[in-house]
């Protein structure tokens, strides 16, 4: 009887935190169109978001349009967000790894695509868009890093502020290049930069479209480590290793270590302890935690 409580407490609590994550920023009521905006994207064609994931719980993503240094083509954004899905989905995840193919990240938006879609709804809709695929892809319950090879550029250096952590290789860099545009960042990276590095140097980074080198961007925050190899087959590999620091256990109790970070980050104080004593809930009594009661029966 007991353990059937716990089951039934354990699917409410987890389909309501599930709702919680998926919750669009943007609406119909913010005058955001979606379907109109996906199928717009659709018309501009050109490389894909590739993902796999290993029985281990960690995932690799990787954008995969290097004759244009990754740039986003139209359909590469509605193929993010169907990943992003798959990802919410994937009970087993621990891990993910986003890259990009032929030793560099992502250069941002395809040109074609933002002009053509230069009016002022288009742009909005695309804005609104990606902020919710971003937003989602930071709320999964997988400890995500952005390895950084090459170029991390405009939408590209975005994307990296998605990821819990980034990695860079040598030689690598991160620029908020939007000024250079007339524009400012449009896809969440201005607003989730000044939580990783600080109000002041974010204003910096953005103000002067700086160019983030491996050792500045260590020493702002903005990157955890320098790896030791800029070839990409090697680099994947030390990044794996790094990340598997974080990812070894429990698949149940690493999600719910990113939760509770999660919603922390995310939610006022109040709103946050009530969501860690829902999560607490869910392993509480579960197999790793009566596993562990077992194997350590005594305070050492």
């Amino acid at each position: 009887m007991a353990l059937a409580l716990w089951k039934n407490f354990l699917q409410i609590t987890m389909k309501r935190i599930l709702q919680q994550r998926r919750l669009s920023l943007y609406n119909g009521a913010h005058g955001y169109e979606e379907e109109v905006i996906k199928k717009k994207l659709q018309q501009f064609s050109g490389g894909s978001i590739n993902l796999s994931k290993e029985d281990n719980g960690m995932a690799i993503l990787t954008l995969n349009n290097p004759k244009l240094m990754n740039a986003f083509s139209g359909t590469m954004m509605v193929e993010l967000q169907e990943r992003v899905t798959e990802l919410e989905n994937w009970k087993d995840g621990k891990g993910l790894i986003i890259h990009g193919a032929g030793n560099t990240f992502c250069s941002g938006s395809d040109l074609n695509v933002v002009k053509e879609i230069s009016n002022s709804q288009d742009g909005m809709n695309m804005c609104m868009f990606m902020q919710n695929t971003l937003t989602r892809l930071m709320r999964l319950p997988l400890i995500s890093v952005a390895l950084v090879q090459g170029k991390a550029f405009g939408g590209g250096a975005e994307l990296t502020t998605a990821c819990d952590f980034r990695l860079m290789t040598p030689g690598s860099e991160i620029r908020f290049v939007h000024k250079h545009m007339g524009l400012v960042p449009g896809w969440g990276g201005g607003a989730r930069l000044v939580r990783i590095v600080g109000s002041g140097a974010a204003l910096q980074l953005l103000g002067a479209a700086a160019r983030v080198e491996p050792e500045r961007a260590r020493s702002l925050g903005l990157s955890e480590a320098t790896l030791l190899s800029s070839e990409e087959t090697r680099a994947l590999a030390e990044a794996r290793a790094w990340l598997s620091q974080y990812t070894e256990g429990p698949a149940a109790v690493i999600r719910a270590v990113k939760k509770v970070v999660a919603a922390g980050r995310e939610l006022p104080l109040e709103a946050a302890l009530r969501t860690e004593k829902d999560i607490f809930g869910t392993v509480w009594g579960g197999p790793a935690n009566l596993q562990a009661l077992v194997r350590r029966p005594k305070h050492k």
